[in-house]
């Protein structure tokens, strides 16, 4: 494999985790709720996921139960915003910070342990032997396939049905939702369980197929970005979609840049998805202002319907 056609495969394998967790955000903040703790909930459903995969050798089984730790501490989120009306923001971090010492306490026990049971890539017949495209795209693991038909079943769900419509309408206008007769309060609480669970699963790719083991800390940062690319993408699933490849393609090209002969910092290699996180994030910014990012009117609006 040519070293741009590598970098092309990595992009789309780094851009898997970011994906997960920003289908979660963006679901989340349609209708109308900010969740910042997607870096701790990542970080949970990694360490769930990996020690599940370790006592029990089954990897889908890992998978379910970071889907369902994911969903429970999305539903801790809800109780709090959407039930009790806590600020947001101050939910949201609190829930990151959380997330990450309880990662860490139920982490000790399993550094060191290699994963018995990681996902390994799987060729589609047919579609992997075809040029550039077929190892870019067509020898991946299965989650990296399932991550990017959600992106297209979201894009549908969202745009052509009704209770897409709903969800949209919760997070623009939920006064207008509520006398269609929605029940606000209980589409916003089940996407953020949703969210949640799209967050543990993105935690647990990173320990069941890209690294695959378990140390402190291994999101890294990427629920913060993966936030971060649902601006980029303009709350639009396909567009996260192609902004999860994109900054793939920056991440990768910290690991890969002596390869293709650039010489450069090792230091400043490794900052380039989060100055690529700035600038953009600097971009959507100005954007907002000429009425153009297409942010949710009613994001982290809390909504209580009147008596």
């Amino acid at each position: 494999m040519d070293p741009l056609t590598a970098l092309a495969a990595a992009a789309v394998t780094l851009g898997t985790p970011l994906l997960l967790a920003g289908l979660g955000e963006l679901v989340a903040e349609r209708s109308g709720v900010l969740n910042l703790g997607v870096e701790g909930v990542m970080l949970v459903g990694a360490v769930t996921g990996f020690a599940v995969a370790v006592a029990t050798r089954e990897p889908w089984l890992a998978v379910a139960a970071a889907l369902a730790v994911g969903a429970v501490l999305g539903g801790v989120h809800a109780a709090l915003t959407v039930g009790l009306g806590v600020e947001q923001v101050t939910a949201g971090l609190a829930l990151a910070l959380f997330g990450t010492g309880l990662s860490a306490f139920l982490g000790k026990p399993l550094i060191g342990i290699p994963n018995p049971v990681p996902f390994r890539a799987l060729a589609v017949p047919g579609l992997a032997a075809l040029p550039v495209a077929g190892p870019v795209l067509f020898r991946q693991d299965a989650l990296v396939y399932l991550a990017y038909a959600l992106a297209v079943a979201a894009w549908w769900w969202l745009d052509h049905t009704r209770s897409g419509l709903r969800l949209r309408a919760c997070g623009e206008h939920p006064e207008a939702a509520d006398a269609m007769g929605v029940n606000v309060a209980a589409v916003r609480a089940g996407a953020v369980v949703a969210g949640g669970a799209l967050a543990g699963l993105a935690g647990a790719y990173l320990s069941l197929a890209y690294t695959p083991a378990w140390t402190e800390h291994m999101t890294g940062g990427l629920g913060w970005i993966a936030i971060a690319l649902v601006i980029f993408g303009t709350w639009r699933p396909l567009r996260l979609a192609a902004g999860a490849v994109l900054f793939g393609a920056v991440d990768a090209l910290g690991f890969r840049a002596q390869v293709l002969g650039v010489e450069t910092s090792a230091i400043l290699l490794r900052m380039l998805p989060y100055l690529f996180t700035l600038g953009v994030l600097f971009v959507i910014t100005v954007l907002r202002r000429r009425g153009g990012a297409g942010v949710p009117e009613a994001l982290a609006r809390p909504y209580r319907r009147e008596a």
